[in-house]
């Protein structure tokens, strides 16, 4: 059933109760919203959500990655791009190998099942990092880079996807038709969320009306995602991009762009409570969905795929922060153990 404005509206009130006693309880945010969906399910009168691709893309995911790039300080991640780069593309097929060679040995999966789960569960979850990661506080390099290194390997996992069901299909393909593909997707999503939040600004820059100014930022993230989407690209990147610019940009060569100052405040307060809604519900249908699986049939397996998971997730970034050791751009043991708590949130 889809989401009605009555289930919505209970869902809501669920997740303000949640946030209240979590905080009273000194609790995780997310952990108990997802306990209080698997008790709501279980209920008799439960309403019956789904979290559909629907839902949770084109309603949900766009919220919770704009307000993230919008907060992202463009100065600090334009100097450890290069990390985070390495972290979204190498690590996730360091991650995505380790994965379906080990779910193929230990838990005997068919090889195009394992490196299609390598694939999916190798790129870290946005939703789940960057609520958690704020839940608890972090701040600093640490945010920024599983923060960014979540947004950007999404165009990665979309062209791994793609290669593995190719391949599945019987076709084959080239590394440079790999790289090409790769290009292709991370340029054109980027390429997106360019245009629909330059355009975005461009409106924004000829009013100090905060309400219009919020109106056109919900415009350029949803704008931006639903037209990577609609063109096979990653929707993730373009409004990544899209709310990069508008936290950040101040101007368009000569033509002033900015927000106003009653505007920036009216927009972040209006972003700030988007992904507050926006992550409660996911992580209420998230607990919703998972009290109607059935676990024991197959713990096995899934006890094999969370050592392999963390196993793939520990090869990429050990071994990719490992380049950066001897120069200005080192992550330290404690950053790449903050890292790597991006497998167990996702």
């Amino acid at each position: 059933m889809e989401l009605s404005i009555e289930n919505g509206a209970l869902l809501l009130l669920i997740s303000a109760v949640v946030a209240m006693l979590t905080r009273r309880l000194h609790l995780p945010y997310s952990v108990g919203l997802v306990a209080a969906g698997i008790a709501i399910a279980l209920l008799p009168f439960a309403p019956d959500v789904r979290l559909t691709k629907e839902l949770l893309f084109s309603v949900l995911l766009p919220p919770l990655i704009f307000e993230a790039s919008y907060y992202l300080n463009w100065q600090h991640l334009h100097k450890d791009l290069s990390v985070v780069l390495v972290l979204a593309t190498v690590g996730v097929v360091f991650s995505a190998g380790v994965t379906a060679v080990g779910m193929h040995y230990l838990a005997d999966w068919p090889w195009f099942s394992a490196l299609i789960f390598g694939v999916l569960i190798a790129a870290t979850d946005p939703v789940s990092v960057i609520a958690t990661f704020k839940e608890a506080k972090a701040h600093g390099r640490l945010l920024m880079l599983v923060e960014s290194e979540s947004l950007f390997n999404d165009g990665t996992a979309a062209v791994l996807f793609a290669i593995c069901l190719e391949l599945a299909l019987g076709g084959a393909i080239t590394p440079l038709e790999m790289a090409t593909r790769l290009g292709v997707t991370v340029g054109g999503s980027l390429l997106c969320g360019a245009l629909v939040g330059g355009a975005a600004l461009l409106l924004t820059g000829r009013t100090d009306d905060h309400l219009v100014e919020i109106t056109f930022t919900t415009v350029a993230a949803y704008g931006s995602f639903l037209l990577a989407e609609h063109l096979h690209l990653s929707g993730v990147l373009a409004t990544m991009t899209a709310g990069l610019m508008m936290g950040n940009l101040t101007a368009l060569g000569s033509i002033k762009v900015s927000i106003s100052d009653r505007g920036r405040d009216a927009v972040q307060a209006f972003w700030e409570y988007a992904a507050f809604v926006a992550n409660s519900l996911v992580f209420l249908l998230i607990g919703m969905h998972e009290a109607r699986q059935n676990f024991f049939s197959g713990w096995v397996a899934i006890g094999i795929a969370i050592v392999v998971v963390l196993l793939g997730r520990a090869m990429a970034v050990y071994p990719c922060c490992l380049l950066y050791a001897g120069s200005g751009l080192r992550v330290s043991l404690r950053h790449q153990h903050g890292s790597m708590q991006a497998s167990f949130v996702s």
